[in-house]
C-alpha cells in the first residue's frame, strides 16, 4: 500500500478491550511523546490507552517501546504485548514469538486463532510480591499488597467495588511512596479459581483490563492465601487466565486486530 507524505500507518489491536495503536518505530517523530497523546486522543485522534512503537531487534522477533495515551514511557503491558504478537503472527505466521519489550525478552506462544482473533500464553518471568503495605488516605487507611511483574502494581482486596473506587485509586497513586508511580487494582475473591478486578493504569486511568494488573492480582491472591493457580481473572472488557510454574508467570488471554489506517501528521 502506498501511503501518503505526512500520514503515519498504524494498526489497531484490543486485548479485552484494552486497545493500542501498533506503528512502526522508524517513523515516530521526534516529540513521540506529544504525537502518542495526539493519536490515542479519544475524540480528535485515533483512540486507544497506548502506542506499541515496533523497531526490529537482532535478538528478538521485534522490540517494543510503549507509550502510554498521556505520553509516559511505561515497562510493559501484557495486552500490548499480546497485541504486537498478533500482528507479527498475521504478517509473519509465526506460532512462537520473541518480543523484547522494557521489562525483558517476552514468548508468546500462539494457543488458539479464530480470524483476526488470536489467543496467546506469554512466560511473565516473576512476580514479587511484597509484605502489605498500608496507606493514610483523606478518608482513611487502605491496605493493599505491592507487586511488581516488571512494572509496578499495588493491589487491595475489596468485598465489592466501591462507587467512586476510580477516586480512591488516583490518590493512591498520588502517594509519595511511589515515586514511579503505580498501577492500581482493586481486586474481589469469588473462589480459589475466579477473582474480579478494576483496573486504574499510570499514564491512562481506568482501563477494562489489564494482563499485567491481572498478574499482580493473581499473584497477590495466591501469595496471601486466597486463590490457587490457575487463577481467571474477571474484568469488565474479559477474562485472562494466570499459572504459575516454578516461580513463573504464564498469562493467557485473547487479542484482536482490529483495523488498519493512515493519521494526518499535520
Amino acid at each position: 500500500m502506498n501511503w501518503q507524505v505526512g500520514t503515519i500507518p498504524f494498526v489497531k489491536a484490543s486485548a479485552c478491550g484494552n486497545d493500542f495503536l501498533l506503528i512502526d518505530g522508524a517513523l515516530a517523530p521526534e516529540d513521540i511523546a506529544a504525537f502518542t497523546r495526539r493519536i490515542c486522543d479519544r475524540h480528535n485522534g485515533v483512540g486507544a490507552d497506548g502506542v506499541e512503537w515496533m523497531v526490529p531487534h537482532f535478538s528478538a522477533d521485534v522490540e517494543i517501546k510503549l507509550i502510554n495515551a498521556d505520553g509516559s514511557a511505561a515497562e510493559i503491558s501484557g495486552n500490548g504485548t499480546r497485541c504486537v504478537a498478533a500482528y507479527i503472527c498475521e504478517q509473519a505466521g509465526k506460532e512462537r514469538i520473541s518480543i523484547l519489550t522494557g521489562a525483558g525478552l517476552k514468548i508468546c506462544v500462539l494457543t488458539a486463532r479464530n480470524e483476526s482473533e488470536y489467543e496467546f500464553e506469554i512466560e511473565m518471568g516473576e512476580a514479587v510480591v511484597e509484605n502489605e503495605l498500608a496507606l493514610k488516605m483523606a478518608g482513611g487507611e487502605v491496605h493493599g499488597i505491592p507487586v511488581s511483574i516488571g512494572n509496578p502494581h499495588y493491589v487491595s482486596f475489596v468485598t465489592e467495588f466501591p462507587s467512586n473506587w476510580q477516586e480512591y485509586a488516583a490518590e493512591i497513586q498520588r502517594n509519595a511512596r511511589f515515586q514511579h508511580g503505580v498501577n492500581v487494582e482493586f481486586v474481589a475473591v469469588d473462589s480459589k479459581h475466579d477473582l474480579r478486578a478494576r483496573f486504574f493504569e499510570r499514564g491512562v486511568g481506568e482501563t477494562r483490563s489489564s494482563g499485567t494488573g491481572s498478574c499482580a492480582s493473581a499473584m497477590a491472591a495466591i501469595a496471601t492465601g486466597r486463590a490457587l493457580s490457575p487463577v481467571k481473572v474477571h474484568a469488565p472488557g474479559g477474562t485472562q487466565t494466570i499459572r504459575t510454574n516454578d516461580s513463573k508467570v504464564f498469562l493467557r488471554g485473547p487479542a484482536r486486530l482490529l483495523c488498519r489506517g493512515e493519521f494526518f501528521t499535520s
